[in-house]
């Protein structure tokens, strides 16, 4: 990742393509077309999901990762929508993560367990904060 400062004096970072292509050849990303190879990229998928300040080569090589999961889970485990109050919950149950733990996030001790038990729909502004908290695109929550 290479710094570069702008005319007002702020760090901005860039993407490094030398630090890209090490990744890539760390990771091996490619076309899913096994069990084994989907656990591989579920694996690594999640450690990036949970690291704290992702490079932006890091944050490609999860996007890419991710859109190659979704791609083998479609072909391989066809199923029905889940609700964004399901996936909530889902997401809670893997990472560990507590209710108390989105109080802030989304709002209030009371807001927060409204929405998890599906009494309360999802703001956009909601969905947004819950994508930037796990990582994920916020249209899983609308």
């Amino acid at each position: 990742m290479q710094n570069m400062t702008k005319g007002d004096g702020k760090m901005t970072l860039t993407f490094n393509q030398d630090t890209y292509r090490c990744l890539l050849f760390e990771m091996a990303p490619k076309i899913i077309e096994s069990e084994d190879e989907y656990q591989q990229a579920l694996t690594l998928a999640e450690k990036l999901t949970f690291q704290k300040n992702l490079t932006p080569e890091e944050t490609a090589i999860y996007q890419l990762l991710v859109t190659l999961i979704e791609v083998y889970e479609t072909q391989n485990f066809p199923m029905d929508s889940s609700t964004p109050q399901e996936i909530i919950r889902h997401l809670i149950e893997a990472s560990g993560t507590r209710q108390a733990d989105l109080v802030g996030i989304i709002g209030s001790s009371g807001v927060v367990s409204e929405v998890v038990n599906g009494k309360r729909a999802i703001s956009k502004a909601q969905a947004k904060a819950l994508g930037d908290y796990f990582n994920l695109d916020p249209s899983l929550f609308i």
